[in-house]
């Protein structure tokens, strides 16, 4: 049996024991270890962001097969700017060699693309691409998928608060009319629902200022795996070990013949 075949296997076995009604509707992916993937393999930090330009479309395949509706990717944050130039210029034209290449094939599987973040550092010809490929992609609606650039989700929840606090002063709203739902129409998600789960690859435990109010009761999924290497089969993994968990968002399971009077407290 070839490899092909082999992978394609263990793929679908896992892909059986999948329960499809129980599969998180967003899902939300820090991409991490692109660099140190590369790194590792004696090769430029490069080419490790190439590799994982061809995983996102593994990944983006994936979630439609199973039939996710949105997902989202932490492309590059805030932070990403304080490392070396030519890392940097190199993303930058890599986002816009990936939307030129791929955006007819995104359209034709009637996915919409969004980028979320503030577009403004970015050079015209960049913004430019980015703005077309939404356009061409703004009617679709059989999948959605979020690419998070020049995002902070500290800045995006400072934009939101300034923002209320100028409709606030202005007489647009009361104080007193600030509560979750206004907030959540002020933020760059507005719209979507918040994920069901977050996976991080390269087995770092943390979020990294990636959609602070949104992950609020996210199931957090971490993998060692970096991703680069983070396939089909890695990402299965992850919706099962999701469907294994009992979301309960700060309430308690409840169990047979159990109540509050049941406790006994003794001083």
């Amino acid at each position: 049996m070839s490899l092909g075949k082999i992978i394609d296997t263990k793929n679908n076995n896992l892909f059986m024991k999948i329960d499809k009604q129980k599969v998180p509707e967003h899902v939300a992916i820090i991409m991490d270890g692109n660099g140190r993937w590369a790194t590792k393999k004696g090769l430029p930090r490069k080419y490790g962001h190439k590799k994982g330009v061809s995983v996102l479309k593994e990944i983006l395949k994936s979630s439609k097969k199973l039939g996710c509706k949105v997902l989202t990717v932490y492309a590059f944050s805030t932070e990403n700017w304080t490392r070396p130039t030519k890392e940097v210029d190199f993303l930058i034209n890599l986002f816009s060699e990936v939307l030129r290449n791929e955006i007819e094939e995104i359209h034709k599987e009637s996915t919409k693309i969004k980028f979320i973040g503030d577009l403004t550092p970015f050079p015209e010809n960049l913004k430019k691409i980015i703005s077309n490929s939404e356009s061409l992609t703004k009617k679709n609606n059989k999948f959605l998928l979020n690419v998070c650039v020049n995002y902070g989700g500290r800045q995006e929840i400072v934009k939101v608060a300034k923002e209320l606090a100028l409709k606030s002063t202005s007489g647009e709203i009361k104080p007193s009319e600030v509560n979750e739902e206004l907030f959540n129409s002020e933020l760059l998600t507005r719209g979507i629902k918040d994920p069901e789960l977050l996976i991080r690859t390269s087995g770092e435990k943390r979020i990294s200022n990636f959609l602070l109010w949104q992950l609020a009761y996210s199931e957090i999924y971490i993998s060692d795996v970096m991703w680069p290497d983070f396939n089909e089969f890695e990402f299965l993994k992850a919706i099962i070990d999701y469907q294994s968990r009992n979301r309960r968002f700060g309430g308690i399971e409840s169990l047979p013949n159990e109540s509050l009077e049941d406790f006994q407290y003794s001083s």
